[in-house]
């Protein structure tokens, strides 16, 4: 019997996992009716054999980079572009994806190096349009409206750009597979493609991914290993700042955040984060200043709360930009170990500016937001709070500490509560206060100092 030739097997469009026949439940993602069927991609051409270096004599200077006037983006990619890299970059609709790279390419551009903005979602009079928007002349700066890959990497051979941004990988395929743009075979492989093409070419090539509802970039999880790059733009979209950080860098630090505002001109870097955030502070009655870390770099950050006594069986708790589950365990034991009763109140607590806060060691500081709220009174406006609550009320110690304080004496701040066991260096312009527990803490941080 003849042995039969295969020419499609089924791919899961939430991890990418194959099947040589269709699955109703994928075993990687425990996924259920996400197999669709692909074509088998045709054998590529065998490329010319590299040869193998020994390591100790590859040379450890460091490889170029592009710099461009956005000390933000330069920070966040790990000191500038690396030639031959491939960026990721994701983010809400309408956050300002576009509007950065189109921002960088001009800049590329006004140093007398082409650079190619290559959309599948708007023409090019469309793009001159938001170009005029920008104050962005285009010198140097190639426009293409395409979707087919093989036009674009043709292209790209003629204009041989220093920079090429692909907006977006969704909306690009290729011809000879049957599936329609956006599917994981159509993703996968253009990316391929396309990491290839840089390397080979040694040009920086960005590509912008579209996010599902989860905030996750769209498409298979392979995508996000085949990059060098993953850089996420989040933002509140009713705010005019937007942080753009850095999830995975093969040529710098991870967890790298820079801070841009969202300008009638487009996107501006934010000089002085810290104070920005805070400038608006009035009133300190349910709000408490945090100095917290995103990725290498102290920020200050105002946390403000509110009670209320509820009108339902049922207290709600509400949250913008901090962890739900954190204000259940902090308003949990503010209760039990501090007498602070909050079974009855609605309990609303807001970053200001739109920004998020997941680390622990902004827990003292939704504390004392919170009862400042519920007693009604304020908290001192000269002092800064960092620490992490433990569900026996303890203070325990926070990565960083000394680059947090600094941050605070920097912007004028005269007093730092803190854990009783963080070895903090002493400073001659701040007064460090130590509390063992979080009773001690808001004794402290509700009282004038």
């Amino acid at each position: 019997m003849a042995k039969i030739n295969r020419k499609t097997v089924f791919a899961c469009k939430e991890c990418g996992n194959e099947s040589p026949k269709w699955m109703g439940h994928c075993t990687v993602c425990e996924q259920w009716n996400t197999y669709i069927e692909i074509a088998i991609s045709p054998a590529a051409k065998r490329r010319d054999s590299q040869p193998a270096y020994e390591l100790s004599q590859i040379s450890s200077a460091d490889a170029p980079r592009i710099i461009l006037p956005f000390n933000e983006l330069n920070q966040v990619l790990g000191g500038g572009i690396v030639y031959g890299s491939l960026v990721l970059i994701g983010g809400d609709p309408g956050i300002g994806k576009s509007t950065l790279l189109l921002e960088a390419s001009a800049a590329i551009g006004l140093n007398g190096k082409p650079a190619l903005y290559v959309s599948g979602e708007e023409s090019t009079q469309q793009i001159k349009l938001r170009a005029n928007r920008l104050g962005i002349s285009g010198e140097n700066l190639y426009l293409l409206s395409e979707t087919d890959l093989d036009i674009i990497l043709e292209q790209l051979d003629n204009i041989a750009p220093q920079m090429v941004v692909i907006d977006s990988i969704q909306s690009v395929h290729l011809p000879e597979l049957p599936s329609a743009a956006g599917s994981t075979a159509q993703v996968r492989d253009c990316t391929v493609k396309l990491m290839h093409w840089a390397k080979t070419n040694n040009t920086p090539v960005f590509i912008v991914g579209h996010v599902t509802k989860d905030g996750a970039i769209a498409g298979p999880h392979t995508l996000e290993h085949i990059v060098d790059v993953v850089l996420y733009l989040e933002g509140e979209r009713f705010s005019s700042y937007r942080l753009l950080r850095s999830v995975k860098n093969r040529f710098g630090s991870t967890n790298e955040v820079g801070v841009f505002e969202m300008a009638d001109q487009g996107l501006a870097e934010v000089d002085n984060p810290s104070e920005a955030f805070i400038s608006e502070r009035t009133d300190a009655v349910g709000s408490t200043i945090v100095p917290t870390i995103e990725g290498t770099r102290p920020l200050l950050v105002e946390i403000q709360a509110l009670t209320n006594p509820t009108n339902f069986g049922m207290p709600r708790r509400t949250t913008s930009g901090v962890d739900f589950n954190r204000l259940i365990l902090i308003a949990a034991v503010l209760s039990k170990r501090t007498g602070v009763s909050l079974f009855n109140q609605d309990i609303i607590v807001n970053v200001v500016g739109g920004l998020k806060v997941s680390e622990p060691g902004a827990d003292l500081g939704i504390a004392l937001s919170i009862t400042s709220s519920f007693r009604d009174k304020p908290t001192n406006a000269e002092l800064v709070a960092i620490g992490e609550i433990g569900l026996s009320g303890e203070l325990r110690n926070v990565s960083q500490i000394d680059r947090r304080i600094a941050e605070a004496e920097k912007l004028g701040f005269k007093h730092c509560l803190l854990p009783a066991h963080s070895q903090a260096k002493n400073t001659k312009g701040i007064n460090l206060i130590k509390a063992k527990s979080l009773k001690e803490a808001i004794d402290f941080g509700l009282t004038s100092l």
